[in-house]
């Protein structure tokens, strides 16, 4: 199909969308209907909804972050000795412009200002900055949790492939950096970010969880971590863990309080598990298997696995 064709095509597309429109009958009751909705849900936010972070810049600033982590790896920058002075610095000025001005956003949004207002950029700004001065410690964490990976599977070749193709170490970067903004209480963005993170990667922290160095994902796909879970250093999970809350029937009133499980120093959690509840304690050295289901505390250097079950095999 040459352009003319493609053309003709679209307008053709175009026109019976109008079409079908002008044949409803009670077009305008529809339009009232939902303008109606609008200002029944919506009222009191929507002169402020044009504040609102954007999904495609913070997403931006996620890209250009984890080209700042691990210079040479996702951006087709000159990494070489003469020019990482250059890099970072081109890096880290892009990120703070986008970034304070997303942060502004949201600063708006939470106090009702003028989102023009000096101070609301100072604010920002400030918030940025001191995000920023975090990066050196970010990169080092992350290192650990790289070399954890590599040294807890045997498939990897080396780090250039856990950098790059690893969901679990995208997901963990992702939650590193998010987790900073959240210590600075930067409302939503840090939830984008790992939101973003875990589309796709199929990995969900919340960015308010607390998780020590040396942590390592393997697989990943299916892993939730709930906002207060705390996380000793040299844990592992695989895929389809969950470490959750026991309930949330109480909705917004256990808002604060720990609802998810403490796992301790060199934990290693298999697939499919779930440990919930927050005065749930995992102890150092625990290994979890795979399947179980747990609601209270286990002793440090204790191994849990399901009792006698058992597979049955039988002719077709």
């Amino acid at each position: 199909m040459n352009f003319k064709e493609k053309v003709e095509t679209y307008m053709t597309i175009h026109e019976e969308k109008v079409r079908i429109v002008d044949r409803l009958t009670d077009r305008d009751t529809l339009i009232s209907e939902i303008t109606s909705r609008y200002e029944k849900h919506f009222a009191q936010e929507i002169t402020r909804l044009d504040y609102l972070p954007d999904t495609s810049e913070v997403t931006e600033v996620v890209s250009l972050l984890r080209r700042l982590l691990f210079p040479g790896y996702f951006g087709e920058e000159d990494v070489h000795a003469a020019s990482r002075e250059g890099l970072a610095q081109s890096l880290v000025t892009e990120i703070a412009a986008k970034l304070s001005c997303q942060i502004c956003r949201i600063l708006n949004i939470e106090t009702g200002k003028d989102s023009n207002c000096a101070d609301m950029f100072g604010s920002a700004d400030e918030i940025c900055r001191v995000f920023l001065s975090k990066i050196p410690q970010i990169i080092e964490i992350l290192m650990t949790d790289v070399q954890a990976t590599y040294d807890g599977d045997p498939a990897a070749q080396n780090r250039h492939e856990i950098i790059f193709a690893y969901p679990g170490v995208f997901a963990i970067s992702v939650y590193r950096l998010a987790h900073e903004l959240h210590l600075l209480s930067v409302p939503l963005i840090p939830r984008m970010m790992t939101e973003y993170a875990h589309s796709l990667t199929g990995i969900d922290i919340h960015p308010g969880a607390d998780i020590g160095h040396h942590f390592c994902i393997d697989h990943g796909t299916g892993i939730v971590i709930g906002e207060t879970t705390r996380i000793g250093a040299y844990v592992k999970l695989y895929q389809g863990v969950t470490l959750g809350a026991l309930s949330t029937r109480g909705g917004q009133s256990l808002r604060g309080a720990r609802r998810h499980p403490t796992l301790q120093d060199e934990v290693t959690v298999y697939s499919g598990a779930s440990i919930l509840g927050g005065e749930t304690v995992i102890g150092k050295g625990c290994v979890i298997g795979g399947n179980v289901f747990i609601t209270q505390s286990v002793p440090a250097n204790t191994r849990v696995n399901i009792k006698n079950h058992e597979l049955e095999y039988r002719p077709v």
